[in-house]
């Protein structure tokens, strides 16, 4: 039987959790206290030789044998190889209780879609239904030693009801070498079909919508049935096994108490009782034995799955559904609110203090906005608005490459060569034919012109100075507004090949 304490856990309190340290059924101390005494038998044994029976030299090489054992436990990485073993049985765990089949949904179609007060009527929707809880018996037969100690033969399925003798007898006369679970399911289609011929099911629709939730409930009992078959790689199960096992047995050896090697040395502090090394093999094993018990939890552990109750229920439930509750409804009247805008349940005197309690809106909804009435006025947000650009990215934006200096681009030969300027009339197409003239650039483009003559203008006169200083021709107004983009061009295999090394021969 499950054990069951979320009630004791409902509400966080002091000690909550150290209350349920003293429950046995379905406890750490009822899976794992047969290996915990072997383990401390054996330790004191050990101790017992070690102090009693070995002389001088055989206490120093058991110390010796002991001081490497210790060190051997620190490369068996106990807690990843536990922690991912664990983490995965556990998931593995709720997906096998997640694929358990319920036929509530299924009852809840066949209720409403097979239609009939007659005997006919009711003999199709119980048949339907008790098809469906046959399938899920017969794998939960194969997967699960309760059920399977409560129907050990096909003769207790018959007597139980769920089959009969003409069913039984079609059942073993298919002859199939792999389960045969999936019977059931082939009766019910079938079945369902002729209900549909016979105006029992109305339209397509309704067959349509019982299909598929029989699909869902078959699905679930395959997906049973593939859990029980493919295991958890039997390698990994032995790894962890194996890592468990041998951490403790150089535990056995490597935590014992030891006498110093040298008659002047201090020793340890004499335990007789290895705390830290108990409580280790507590938790170390103690986790290993969790994963051991929810491997399979379809056996009759304490936390096994209640197939047998599970059984009962759902035949009871999904009867009852299809036959007494067919048809069978409680007259419609105006309720309690009809005449009220809004609904208000009452609360007891222990639960009125909820009411005091605003209601949650939204984790913004208390936010203090700002009051600005000019920060709240709405804008409107379009496309063909020019985006805003600072004064000091804006060169950087008109231009390629923002390496290029400006000023020697407006008022260089050799730089000019290599630069194309977009033409407003069919010349090389601007990438931005929306953006307006970047007046501030132009601007910035004559200042450093009139910076430029100015420190010429005061510069002395030297001969050989124009051999220095050869003023090149400077470009035009039109050209000094269309430094917007900035091309270098990459030079041609012409130029490269005129720049060889045969073009400098005399």
């Amino acid at each position: 039987m499950t054990v069951s304490y979320t009630l004791k856990v409902a509400n966080s309190r002091f000690g909550g959790f150290s209350k349920l340290l003293f429950r046995w059924k379905g406890s750490i101390y009822k899976l794992l206290y047969k290996e915990f005494i072997v383990f401390m038998v054996l330790y004191a044994v050990l101790s017992l030789v070690y102090r009693r029976l070995l002389t001088e030299e055989q206490k120093r090489l058991y110390t010796k044998v002991a001081q490497y054992c210790n060190r051997s436990t620190d490369l068996i990485p106990m807690s990843f190889v536990l922690g991912f073993y664990v983490t995965l049985i556990v998931n593995r765990w709720w997906a096998q209780y997640t694929s358990i089949p319920l036929p509530d949904q299924l009852m809840c179609v066949i209720s409403s879609n097979v239609h009939g007060k007659d005997e006919r009527g009711r003999i199709l929707r119980r048949t339907l239904i008790r098809y469906a809880n046959l399938s899920a018996v017969l794998i939960l037969r194969s997967i699960s030693t309760r059920v399977l100690k409560r129907f050990p033969t096909m003769d207790h399925v018959v007597e139980a009801g769920f089959m009969t003798q003409d069913e039984h007898k079609k059942f073993e006369s298919l002859h199939s070498d792999f389960n045969k679970y999936w019977i059931p399911c082939v009766w019910f289609t079938n079945l369902a079909a002729q209900a549909r011929r016979d105006g029992r099911i109305r339209d397509d629709v309704a067959l349509r919508l019982l299909m598929d939730e029989l699909n869902l409930y078959r699905a679930k009992c395959s997906m049973l049935f593939h859990y029980d078959w493919i295991s958890i790689p039997l390698v990994y199960t032995q790894v962890v096994t194996i890592a468990v096992y041998s951490f403790f047995a150089f535990c056995l050896i490597g935590r014992q108490f030891l006498e110093p090697l040298e008659p002047g040395q201090e020793g340890d502090l004499d335990m007789y009782v290895p705390l830290s090394t108990l409580l280790q093999f507590f938790f170390y094993a103690g986790w290993l034995k969790v994963a051991e018990q929810i491997i399979n939890p379809f056996g009759e552990d304490d936390d096994d799955f209640e197939t047998n109750k599970l059984i009962d229920r759902n035949l009871q439930v999904s009867l009852l559904s299809v036959d007494d509750m067919y048809q069978n409804l409680p007259p419609a009247v105006k309720d309690k609110y009809w005449n009220e805008s809004t609904a208000q349940p009452p609360y007891t005197m222990a639960t009125a203090s909820e009411t005091l309690k605003p209601s949650f809106l939204g984790s913004t909804f208390d936010m203090c906005m700002c009051e600005d009435a000019e920060q709240n006025q709405m804008v409107e947000a379009s496309p063909s608005v020019p985006c805003i650009q600072t004064p000091r990215l804006s060169r950087f934006f008109a231009a390629a490459s923002p390496a290029i200096s400006i000023k020697n681009f407006s008022r260089g030969s050799r730089a000019r060569s290599h630069v194309w300027h977009p033409q407003t009339d069919g010349g090389f197409p601007s990438p931005y034919p929306k953006r307006s003239e970047d007046l501030e650039l132009v601007a910035r483009i004559k200042e450093e012109e009139m910076e430029d003559e100015a420190s010429q203008a005061s510069e002395p006169t030297t001969p050989g100075s124009h051999l220095g200083h050869t003023r090149l021709p400077e470009a035009s107004e039109t050209q000094k507004k269309e430094l917007l983009l900035i091309q270098v061009k990459a030079p041609s295999s012409e130029s490269i090949g005129a720049d060889g090394p045969e073009a400098w021969e005399p």
